[in-house]
């Protein structure tokens, strides 16, 4: 009886060596940890926080969600991302977003993101501009920080908000609640004036003049006419009288 017992067991012991050694087992014992930047997904933090459906569907229509991951993935630097509410879009003008081509609502987006984690403390004390992920023919497009206390603004030229809640503060990523759209000086400068209409020309003054000169006097021309009358019968008169005479 013992020495079945003892067979079993060393049955079960010879069952359990070999799983442990099948390739399987090795391969899923083996397998690499995702690395901690890999885990990273902008979309998905914004999803947690709410009230950002307008900035995460311009994120996934100018692809810059994909190019933030990558970036992520890829890049010591880290990233920051300023991302307004839902409030902030809609508190846009009528036709603000509508008016953008699709390289501008790039721009637009990737004004919100610098190519570089900053964290509260660090923006407190940053140097002016802040350069972004948005860039022209005179190089990245700055954001200005000032502060207030503890209390952070952010301003672009056109308008400034205060940073009011921080969605992640970790890098390589920080995410940021703005209340307000930061809208670009390039993009949304103030326009030059339109020119000025040309103006009708005034009429010629020779034109002018040779009316007046070629127009008759009628007093001039009365005169002349009565004048000749009176010399005409004066001299028939005359006349007349030689002859009676």
């Amino acid at each position: 009886m013992a020495s079945t017992t003892l067979s079993l067991i060393l049955i079960t012991l010879n069952i359990q060596l070999l799983l442990l050694l099948s390739p399987q087992t090795q391969a899923q014992t083996s397998a690499p940890a995702p690395s901690p930047s890999g885990l990273l997904n902008l979309t998905a933090i914004l999803e947690k926080n709410g009230q950002y459906s307008t900035f995460i569907r311009l994120l996934q229509e100018t692809q810059t969600d994909t190019q933030i991951a990558n970036q992520l993935n890829n890049s010591a630097q880290g990233l920051s991302v300023f991302a307004p509410t839902d409030n902030a879009f809609n508190n846009l003008p009528s036709g603000t977003l509508n008016g953008l081509t699709n390289q501008n609502k790039v721009l637009l987006i990737q004004y919100h993101i610098t190519p570089k984690y900053y964290s509260l403390t660090d923006l407190l004390t940053v140097s002016n501009p802040v350069p972004t992920q948005a860039s022209g023919a005179n190089g990245n497009w700055g954001l200005n920080f000032t502060s207030q206390g503890n209390q952070v603004n952010v301003s672009t030229g056109i308008d400034a908000t205060q940073i009011n809640n921080a969605l992640r503060q970790q890098s390589p990523l920080a995410v940021y609640q703005v209340d307000k759209v930061l809208l670009p000086e390039e993009l949304f400068g103030a326009k030059p004036p339109a020119s000025a209409p040309p103006q009708a020309k005034a009429p010629s003054s020779s034109l002018n003049n040779s009316t007046n000169t070629s127009a008759p006097s009628p007093g001039t021309s009365a005169g002349g006419r009565n004048v000749v009358g009176l010399g005409l019968t004066l001299g028939l008169g005359l006349a007349c009288m030689g002859a009676f005479s």
